[in-house]
This record gives C-alpha cells, structure tokens and sequence, in this order.
C-alpha cells in the first residue's frame, strides 16, 4: 500500500510503500520498478530541493544517500554536484543493483558507488565523512529516530550538512466530490493510512515514540543552522499517462493495503476508480491530477 505523504515515495519515491494486508512488512525490491517511476515523475521536486540545498552545500566532496532505493535521486545529485562522488545506501542490494545501472545509463558511474546494509549501522563503512547526508523518508523506518539522526550527524565532515524529507501534506488526485460514492473519500483514506503508519513504527525493532519536530531533533544530534522548505509537485489536470499511471498505482496499493478496513461504499468507489473499463476511473477520468507538498529540514554539523 502506498503511504505518499509519510514515505519513500521514498523512500524516494518510495512512497510508503507499504506491505500487504494489515501487516507493515515492505518488500522494497518488489517495488523496485514503481519506486523509480514514482521517483522519476517526482523529479522536479527533487530538483528544486537540490538547488535549495546548494545555497548552503556549495562544493561537496562527498554526498551521501542514506536510504536510496533504486537510486534515482542519487543519480539527480550526482547531475546537480558534478564535482561530488555519491554513495547510494540501503539495505536491500537489488535496488542497489537498479542504482548502479542507472548511474552507468547517465554516465556517472565514475563517481557513483553504493554501500548495502541497515541504517545507520552501515554508514560506518564509509571510507571517509559525508558534506551532505540526505535520508528522504528513511528515518521513520528506523525505531529510534534520535538515536538514528546522531548516527546520521557523526558521519558528516565538519560543516556539513544533514537533510531531512519528512512530513508534508498528503497528496490529492482528485476533487472532494468525484460524482460518485460520498465526497472525501481521500480524506478517509488518509486517516487509515495514518493508522497504518502508526502501527508500523510500533512494529519496529527498539520502536521509540518521538514528537516529530525535526529541527528539535536535529538541534538535539548537536546540529546546528536548522532550515526547513516545503516543495510541491503541482502536476494539474489533465494529467500525463505517466503521472495518471502513479495515481492508479498508489490508489491500488491503498486498496490492498488498507481496503478491507474502508466501508463497503467507500470500497465500492475505490474499486470503480481502479477499474480500467469505468468511465468515472482514474485510467480516463478527466479531473485527474497530482498535488503534493514535501518538506525538506536541514542542518549543519559543528565545525
């Protein structure tokens, strides 16, 4: 199931994307070809944090992508720093493998490398301290978060810079009334998946409840110079194929992630917006569109 506005899209574009029934386990290389195209039609979300970033992340050496899937947004870092080797980090080495073929298909493989293993523990094998770390919706799959963002802080070199992708708003695909079932039903489907959400930090190992004030937590790790930006993906109707294929996809994930718990008219609705021969289905609706809102928080390592 999806969970857009807590994950991955990410883990980038990794949306939350979520296991199966009720459960919370996420099998990431499963996902692997809808991770790269969701992170793909997320591209200029992506691109506008990355120039954000360079305000302050001027020159780095080093840039460190800890939890990257696939790899997409690696790659976008590897374009946007053209002097930065970059480290593309996450647990599950088929989507390392993705990471890899893509940097060769872009031609920056020469300063493309990956490191597989679970955070943070892994990032104790780079060879040398990161200018930038940036963990997009990574950190909320790991139990302690604050233990993690210390972790996380003592990888950077003096000067350098950790970014967050958390929070944001849930995304929206369409209108509050679409002509059929009872107007909202995003909105419901948005507090399901905050239950969802809730129960999978409670699943994981050493799960520690936190408030989610980011710039608090990365002050805590001893950070300092906290920013925050929110960046939208504003793709209006009428839609591309691509970005209509995401919304088809995400709302199919909901449906086996999180149908069962919907009342019988809101699954009814669900199931005629995912299916193809429906006139008022999202593969043809005309009201289709994608609006999202992702907030990046940064912070910078004591010199």
């Amino acid at each position: 199931m999806a969970h857009d506005h807590h994950e991955t899209e990410h883990r980038h574009g990794h949306g939350h994307r979520h296991g199966h029934g009720h459960g919370t386990d996420i099998d990431w290389n499963e996902l692997g070809p809808l991770l790269e195209s969701q992170a793909e039609l997320f591209t200029p979300v992506y691109e506008r944090a990355m120039a954000w970033l360079g305000q302050e992340v001027t020159e780095p050496g080093l840039i460190v992508d800890a939890g990257s899937g696939p790899g997409v947004v690696s790659c976008l870092f590897a374009e946007a720093f053209p002097g930065a080797r970059v480290v593309a980090v996450d647990a599950t080495a088929p989507l390392l493998e993705r990471a890899r073929d893509r940097a060769a298909r872009q031609g920056v493989a020469d300063r493309f490398d990956t490191l597989a293993g679970e955070l943070p523990e892994v990032l104790d094998e780079l060879e040398y301290p990161a200018d930038l770390l940036w963990a997009s919706r990574s950190l909320h799959h790991l139990g302690d978060q604050r233990a993690a963002l210390a972790a996380f802080a003592e990888r950077l070199t003096p000067g350098g810079t950790l970014a967050l992708l958390e929070g944001g708003l849930p995304s929206r695909f369409l209108p509050r009334d679409i002509g059929i079932g009872r107007p909202g039903l995003q909105a419901r489907l948005d507090a399901l998946e905050e239950e969802w959400f809730a129960r999978m930090r409670a699943d994981l190992p050493g799960s520690v409840a936190e408030t989610e004030d980011w710039p608090a937590l990365l002050t805590a790790a001893g950070l300092k110079h906290t920013r925050t930006r929110t960046f939208l993906l504003d793709l209006p109707a009428p839609t591309p194929d691509r970005a209509r294929a995401y919304v088809a996809a995400h709302l199919s994930r909901l449906r086996e992630g999180i149908g069962e718990e919907l009342d019988a008219d809101d699954r009814a609705t669900l199931d005629r917006l995912l299916d193809p021969s429906d006139p008022a289905s999202v593969h043809v609706r005309p009201d289709v569109f994608v609006l999202g809102a992702y907030t990046v928080h940064t912070a910078v390592r004591r010199g």
